[in-house]
């Protein structure tokens, strides 16, 4: 049994497709970030990083419980587990290169932009220039590769398709203002229609519905979510 420590945010996202995806038997365990409930010393156990997504093996190596935390790892390792979306073994080059493009530059940029555009305060002009273009500069790249190409590594789908599914659901937040936030990137956003169109994804987007996750952004919600923005408590 996988337990799933989830948050309605990309990075948990690509983990439940992957969990919809595989079969993988799980339970969904909620955690509201913008309780803070990341940073509770029971969470922290599992990720000392305080970050969703993250998981409990109960059925890990050799029958032993394994915790895995940061969503690519997880990616990587529930593929391994299952055997599936991992592309052939020459795949892998690609495969493991894309993955970390997405965790290291896609990902990151975009939430940055998505911060700066509309959780930070206004007047922060080159910070949501700066994000904003490095996202739209990572788009080109990834759209550039998939000219001629199904997927993103190899002929199948696989884990790199999920892991950037995640973010470019996001993007019209990325680039916001636009009604087309993918348009200009045609090969990108036919790869994101085509994985979208998943009866998986749509299963996905359903994880969670059922809790009521906090959705007012006060003061409590900025502390929890930015907590580095303040002073260490006394």
């Amino acid at each position: 049994m996988i337990r799933f420590y989830f948050h309605p945010t990309p990075n948990p996202a690509k983990v439940a497709l992957f969990l919809e995806e595989s079969g993988l038997p799980y339970e969904v365990i909620p955690v509201d970030t913008s309780k803070g409930e990341q940073h509770s010393p029971s969470f922290r156990r599992i990720n000392p990083n305080g970050k969703v997504p993250a998981i409990i093996d109960t059925e890990g190596p050799q029958g032993s419980e394994a915790r895995v935390f940061d969503s690519t790892a997880i990616l990587i390792y529930l593929a391994e587990k299952s055997g599936k979306f991992l592309g052939t073994p020459t795949d892998k080059p690609e495969l493991l290169s894309w993955l970390l493009f997405v965790a290291s530059g896609l990902g990151p940029f975009s939430g940055q932009a998505v911060h700066f555009q509309f959780a930070a305060p206004e007047g922060l002009d080159y910070a949501v220039n700066r994000y904003r273009r490095e996202a739209e500069r990572h788009y080109q790249v990834l759209n550039d590769h998939l000219e001629g190409r199904e997927f993103i590594a190899g002929d199948t789908y696989t884990i790199a398709d999920m892991s950037a599914w995640g973010w470019l659901d996001r993007a019209s937040r990325v680039r916001n203002d636009n009604d087309d936030p993918l348009g200009p990137f045609p090969h990108l956003k036919r790869l994101f229609q085509t994985v979208d169109a998943r009866p998986a994804v749509a299963r996905a987007r359903e994880i969670g519905k059922r809790h009521a996750f906090k959705r007012v952004n006060d003061e409590e919600t900025k502390r929890a979510l930015f907590p580095s923005n303040y002073p260490p408590a006394a």
